[in-house]
């Protein structure tokens, strides 16, 4: 039973780890578009001027309050508002890791300073490296870069339509 739960453990955790890391890949450029675009100097002016062990209790804000809005998806999906508790799950999760990612990129050279944290962190990134290495992630890789090719062929076609449509 104890090797089962091990394995069932194992399994879990790795596809937490590829959730946030394809959640990730859609947050990362959300974050940095916010970091170019809204002008928040002050803000990041202070959370950079924060100590280590405050900086971590400022970095586990968004996890703490974002992170009820799993069971509230879940709970919109089991009561058969499937596409809402989609939308809620997607938009939860983007949201707390677009400010994770911001918050982590201000405090990363003090949130390195705490031992545990740091030896948490070369973890995570381990098992991210990992992850990315795998054959199923560079075929997901694939398959977001060519859907992501076919999005943009499809709305510059829409586009050039419209444009033909209004000078009619």
């Amino acid at each position: 039973m104890k090797r089962i739960l091990k394995v069932l453990t194992f399994i879990a955790a790795g596809l937490y780890l590829l959730v946030d890391a394809i959640f990730m890949t859609v947050a990362k450029p959300i974050a940095n578009w916010i970091d170019k675009h809204v002008p928040l100097k002050r803000l990041r002016d202070w959370i950079r001027s924060l100590p280590p062990y405050p900086s971590l209790a400022l970095f586990s804000v968004p996890v703490i309050a974002l992170e009820p809005i799993k069971p509230i998806a879940a709970y919109l999906a089991a009561t058969g508002q499937f596409l809402s508790g989609a939308v809620t799950f997607i938009f939860g999760e983007l949201l707390k890791l677009v400010l994770v990612e911001r918050l982590f990129s201000l405090t990363r050279e003090k949130l390195m300073r705490i031992p545990t944290f740091a030896r948490l962190y070369g973890w995570y990134s381990q098992a991210t490296a990992w992850l990315k290495a795998t054959e199923a992630w560079r075929t997901l890789e694939s398959l977001a870069r060519s859907s992501r090719e076919y999005f943009k062929a499809t709305i510059a076609r829409l586009a050039h339509w419209l444009h033909q449509y209004r000078q009619r």
